[in-house]
């Protein structure tokens, strides 16, 4: 689990470098890394709380990974889109600016990537993953006679 909050971390970070501070040199300017920096602090938080929500479904019911799979999307999207009209609203910098909803636009997306990459990494992987579905099928076709 922690190597998976260290790679998302890691990841946050190397997008911040590799796009927020080229933006800046392109004309972006410092509001550029504001905008980029508060849009990714943003959807890094959610983040962070969906990888920990699916580690602990995966240890329970299947029906438990759907729940946080739904769950975690509407959980990622409120907050993400409620922190950013709040910002949009209180912080003279971030009123009336697209150029910050752009930037939470593509940091969000880029977050999801990255999280459902380590979401799906750290699945339980199992020999048989479909041994429930067979098993009472085999059963019943062993029983009538025929192959399972």
């Amino acid at each position: 689990m922690t190597q998976r909050l260290l790679t998302l971390l890691g990841g946050v970070a190397a997008f911040w470098l590799l796009v927020g501070l080229p933006a800046r040199w392109l004309g972006g300017g410092d509001l550029a890394l504001l905008f980029s920096g508060a849009a990714l602090l943003l959807c890094l938080l959610p983040s962070v709380a969906t990888l920990l929500w699916a580690e602990f479904a995966w240890k329970r019911k299947p029906e438990d990974v759907l729940v946080m799979t739904l769950g975690a999307t509407g959980v990622r999207m409120a907050a993400v889109l409620l922190g950013a009209f709040a910002l949009t609203q209180t912080v003279d910098a971030f009123r009336g600016q697209v150029a910050f909803w752009v930037w939470v636009v593509v940091c969000y997306l880029c977050t999801l990537g990255l999280e459902i990459t380590l979401v799906l990494a750290g699945r339980p992987v199992k020999a048989e993953p479909w041994a429930a579905v067979r098993g009472p099928r085999s059963a019943i076709h062993g029983a009538q006679g025929g192959e399972g």
